[in-house]
């Protein structure tokens, strides 16, 4: 991530975990964006706390409320992006806003199925085409050659229990809402590749492993809690 010099980026999700810890990272580097945006659902909530701590600090860090399961949301923060670049463009959008409900194949249902899809996957398809005309400006402006993060970028954040091949951990964790919204979101990301491209723009996802964070947390609490019981 060093060498990740982006000129602008913006991380849904980064009132806590992944996302927050990816904002702390992105200020800690040696040469930071310009810009960092950094979303979420309540900016005013306690959850909030520390990433508004974190913008009081550093002058070059927004936080933006923005919920990616309303459009209305969505408009509202590309708007304020878009004053902020003054015509720059986004460089980086990281997707990284997502729920997991601790589901079985028996308890699972539509209402459940149908939370889970919204955010994490038909979050991040209206974020990305929201923010769109400020990638596609970004990359146009690159003098960067071919695909990559520091041209304009879409990236987002999958995991290997979406995996159809692996389905990893099913004994344990079955979590089918989770797996599909996930292996949904893996082919959006691949047919935005596809459309992307001539736009200059890389489209990925990525799995970042186990991490020690709320949702991470739970599940291995689910998982020593099921060991437990066999």
């Amino acid at each position: 991530m060093a060498e990740c010099n982006v000129g602008s980026v913006l991380v849904t999700g980064s009132n806590r975990g992944i996302g927050l810890g990816l904002v702390k990272r992105f200020l800690e580097l040696p040469n930071p964006p310009e810009w960092i945006f950094a979303t979420t659902r309540e900016p005013d909530g306690s959850q909030s706390k520390e990433v508004i701590e974190l913008a009081l600090k550093h002058p070059n860090l927004v936080v933006l409320q923005l919920d990616v399961s309303d459009p209305n949301s969505i408009k509202a923060a590309a708007q304020r992006v878009e004053d902020h670049v003054l015509g720059h463009g986004l460089n980086l959008l990281i997707n990284n806003a997502g729920i997991a409900w601790m589901t079985t194949m028996e308890n699972e249902n539509a209402e459940t199925m149908a939370i889970v899809s919204l955010t994490n996957t038909v979050g991040p398809l209206l974020v990305s085409q929201e923010f769109l005309p400020l990638l596609k400006k970004a990359a146009q402006q690159s003098t960067q050659t071919g695909l990559s993060c520091r041209k304009a970028a879409i990236v987002n954040m999958s995991s290997t229990a979406a995996s159809i091949a692996l389905v990893t951990s099913w004994e344990l964790l079955p979590d089918p809402s989770y797996r599909c919204s996930k292996a949904a979101l893996n082919m959006i990301t691949r047919c935005q590749s596809l459309e992307y491209k001539d736009y200059g723009i890389l489209c990925t996802s990525i799995h970042p492993g186990w991490v020690k964070t709320r949702m991470g947390t739970e599940k291995i609490g689910v998982i020593t809690h099921l060991q437990s019981l066999g």
